[in-house]
């Protein structure tokens, strides 16, 4: 009986056993599409192989099998320490010099920085502890040892998430009667004298071996597995059925971080599945074949072969699908998965008890599908003829640069208003804020309530500056106030910021019509930043506030209808919400002084500084309120823009949580792809023709109320701040001939960068924004404060704080965890602080300083 238990826990002998007795869930279309890479040179095939890439190779070693004869005609099992690369998918397996420290398998295998990284195993009476790195140069393999496991462990699954290495359960002994419950990690990223495994707190479930890991968006996850007792004669034997539980482990100091969570089981045991099971998109997570232990005592040698069923967990709405098989004669276990040249190797494996495959599958994701049609596309294109017809316009009017920058001080207040939430909402909103709240919760809705207190400070303190000084650009206040030197800095960081904002904003509407429409992301990213620059560089500020009250009017229009069906469909509002609230995806607060989280902390002071520098030192809003003919228009512009805010902000964070409601009852029409999409997704698969037309062309109009400002904002600031300060005597027919220019370069620099964006996939792209903006933002913003609050700060320190005040974020960004939404409020305060501290010991301005701070500010202009 002890020899059989070797052969099977080694080889998924009697015990790896794969139809379910359990029903089946609901099956959704295939997720992947299957190829073959050429077949192992081996006839047998290796069960308990490691697997990864280094140099641009798939490289696999190691393993076991009965190569003479099965286990039950008396065949004894081999152990490998065989080494084999494939240079190219077309090419053949190569069998490599070099040598596996010893013979060993069934351990874990990761790719790390170019290398291969084995960790543990075993081999034929002993667990292994040993941690070793392959790294093939085109030629050879280089061996490198690594720290060893804290204790000797074979039989366990891990996973890479970042540079850190996870392993988890296994057992200590080939004949152990019990297995372990241990959770280890090693970060790969340290100097090799400071590496060295750490011990984490272990899941809250049973021990386990041949378990299945799985990295996904941050987290690590484990499924499955087996669990081992000694039977009458104290020798191992397997408990049946097989565990179907599963736990989320998320690693830092987020909300939850640092704990194990329990998802939904599984719906049949999927133990010794091919490891890591496949990430799938932003948050899918694939586990091919597996088994339950139904057939635990079937026969070995009239064994029908393992499921091929693929099931599918999605680690937002927590459910679980069967979502497709593995080909005919490609149901494995034991095995790994590496990804390589764009898709996942599945490598050999156990095919039956004691027997393996030689054959290596290759899967790749199935792309998802368009589901526009011809009326779609008329509203759509109608849309967008209307704006350049808008910009023709208006082109007529703009005959000097106070109409291209100011629209000739002639435009209404609520228009300007509607602009100015327009330019604040963006794509940015219309996309990203549903898809974040659609993962999340609604932490981030008390953003809103901060543009209350920072509308009435800019309307209070700042725009009376900007109206009384008859600026074009908010930096001329900043040369009044200080000196040239001041104002140019200030506002080469407000164009930097807004070159990184066109791209975000033309980057989001073109992954948007790329995902529903088959269309080749990078020709809609030219196609949208042309059609901006069009109607932007001929109509001026004047085309852009106007285009964008009907895109404000459009998009909000299509957000609300948009909700309206999400919510039909999730059965309802009550249904909704009981479902919502059931899984806290309703929480608007996270109670903790702790800076490195989503807490009220970080809401209220992040939120404040952010809307703070939205309203008071961005050109592209205080731009609006110096269009207006007088000072309370542009009071009231600033008040239309926060109401909007205000009615806005549950609209799309309602639109996210119906989403996860609707897709928590229908995980069946969800699809693979990144989470910034679901709201294109859901629009072009379950809205009615013409109204997802119309909804894909609000985003457009999210879109371009903020792209249309971005450049001719950049472009005034360039003008004002830079080109007519080098050049004093050009006329104003050739500022505005540049103007046209600059508008048109940014545009076209902004959609070269959303061109990098493509592949970035470390963050949701609204938390991405905000990191940049953060970083870029908040020296501005500091030294505004400096300017307006204070009469002790001088040209000399203003320039201290703002740099200071542009440095601090970055290191904080580089040297710690604190969270990113805090980034402008430390570049303000540090700016502030700097800024006057150094005003009191360098010498001051001698110049007056009346009607240029609070102090002496004159109440009856304007």
């Amino acid at each position: 009986m002890k020899t059989v238990f070797a052969h099977l826990i080694g080889g998924l002998i009697a015990t790896a056993f794969a139809v379910s007795s359990h029903a089946a869930p609901p099956s959704g279309p295939p997720v992947v599409r299957w190829e073959e890479l050429p077949a192992l040179p081996d006839d047998q095939g290796f069960g308990g192989m490691y697997a990864g890439v280094s140099g641009g190779a798939l490289i696999v070693a190691g393993g076991a099998n009965f190569p003479e004869k099965p286990f039950w005609d008396g065949g004894q099992k081999l152990w490998y320490d065989t080494i084999y690369v494939l240079k190219d998918p077309e090419g053949e397996w190569q069998v490599a010099q070099q040598k596996l420290p010893q013979p060993m398998g069934y351990g874990v295998s990761v790719t790390y920085d170019d290398s291969l990284i084995l960790c543990g195993g075993v081999i034929a009476d002993r667990a292994l502890a040993n941690a070793v790195q392959l790294k093939w140069d085109g030629r050879q393999i280089e061996l490198t040892e690594l720290p060893s496991l804290p204790l000797a462990a074979g039989y366990t699954c891990g996973a890479l998430l970042g540079s850190t290495v996870y392993i988890a359960g296994g057992v200590d002994h080939p004949n152990a009667t019990h297995a372990l419950q241990t959770f280890c990690a090693l970060d790969l990223a340290v100097p090799a004298g400071d590496m060295a495994w750490r011990r984490l707190p272990a899941w809250p479930g049973p021990e386990r071996l041949n378990a299945v890991a799985a990295v996904q968006n941050g987290s690590f996850y484990l499924f499955s597995g087996y669990q081992v007792e000694a039977d009458e004669k104290g020798e191992p034997q397997l408990i049946t059925p097989y565990l179907t539980d599963g736990y989320r482990y998320t690693p830092g100091k987020q909300r939850g971080g640092g704990a194990w969570h329990r998802i939904a089981d599984i719906p049949r045991g999927v133990a010794a599945a091919a490891s890591p099971a496949l990430a799938l998109g932003d948050s899918h997570i694939a586990l091919l074949s597996g088994v339950d232990g139904s057939l635990a005592d079937t026969d070995p040698q009239t064994h029908p072969g393992f499921s091929r069923d693929i099931y599918v967990y999605h680690t937002i709405t927590n459910t679980w699908l069967r979502r497709g098989q593995v080909p005919e004669d490609g149901a494995r276990v034991t095995l790994p998965t590496t990804t390589w040249q764009g898709g996942w190797v599945v490598a050999s494996g156990e095919r039956s008890p004691g027997r393996r495959s030689p054959k290596v599958l290759w899967a790749r994701l199935i792309e998802r599908q368009s589901g526009m049609l011809p009326l779609d596309w008329i509203v759509i294109v109608v849309y967008l003829a209307s704006l350049v017809a808008m910009g023709l316009y208006f082109a007529r009017r703009e005959q000097s640069t106070e109409d291209f920058f100011l629209g000739g001080r002639r435009v209404p207040w609520w228009a300007a208003g509607l602009s100015m939430f327009g330019t604040l909402i963006s794509a940015i909103s219309y996309m990203a804020v549903p898809a974040v709240v659609y993962g999340d919760d609604w932490r981030r809705f008390g953003f809103v309530w901060l543009a209350l207190p920072a509308g009435f400070v800019a309307i209070r303190y700042f725009m009376p500056f900007y109206r009384r000084l008859h600026v074009t650009t908010a930096y001329e206040y900043l040369e009044r106030r200080f000196n040239v030197t001041i104002r140019m800095f200030a506002s080469g960081l407000f164009i930097a910021s807004q070159l990184a904002r066109v791209a975000v904003v033309v980057y989001l509407p073109a992954l948007a019509l790329a995902s529903v429409t088959g269309l080749n992301v990078y020709a809609c990213i030219g196609f949208l930043g042309a059609l901006c620059i069009a109607y932007t560089v001929l109509g001026g500020i004047e085309a852009v506030i106007w285009t964008d009250v009907i895109q404000v009017v459009v998009l909000m229009s299509a957000a609300v209808l948009c909700l309206g069906i999400v919510l039909w469909h999730a059965g309802g509002i009550g249904n909704a919400f009981a479902i919502a609230s059931a899984d806290h995806k309703l929480d608007t607060q996270f109670w903790s002084w702790d800076l490195t989280e989503m807490s009220v902390v970080v809401v209220l002071v992040g939120g404040f500084f952010g809307s703070l520098v939205d309203y008071s030192s961005g050109q592209d809003t205080i731009q609006r309120y110096l269009t207006t003919p007088d000072e309370r228009g542009a009071a009231r512009g600033i008040w239309t823009a926060v109401l909007m805010s205000f009615i806005a902000a549950p609209i799309f964070c309602g639109l996210g949580t119906a989403l996860y409601v609707f897709y928590k009852l229908n995980p069946q029409d969800l699809m693979p792809g990144k989470t910034d999409e679901i709201v294109p997704w859901f629009v072009v698969q379950q809205l009615p023709v013409g109204v997802s037309g119309l909804v894909i062309a609000g985003i457009f109009a999210a879109a371009m109320s903020s792209l249309d400002s971005a450049m001719n904002s950049a472009a005034t600031a360039y003008v004002n701040d830079f080109h007519r300060r080098l050049k004093p005597t050009i006329s104003d027919a050739r500022a505005l001939a540049v103007a046209r220019w600059v508008t048109a370069l940014v545009g076209i620099f902004g959609s070269g960068m959303a061109v990098l964006l493509v592949n970035v996939k470390e963050l949701p792209i609204f938390d991405m924004w905000a990191v940049v903006i953060g970083l870029i933002v908040g020296g501005m913003g500091g030294v505004f404060m400096l300017a307006v609050f204070t009469e002790r700060a001088n040209s000399k320190g203003a320039l201290v704080g703002v740099v200071v005040g542009a440095i601090t974020p970055w290191i904080v960004q580089q040297t710690t965890d604190i969270q990113f939404y805090m980034y402008t409020a430390i570049g303000i305060l540090s700016c502030v602080v700097a800024g006057y501290l150094a005003s009191l010991v360098l010498p001051g301005d001698d110049h007056d300083l009346t009607g240029l701070t609070i102090y002496s500010m004159d109440q009856d202009a304007g």
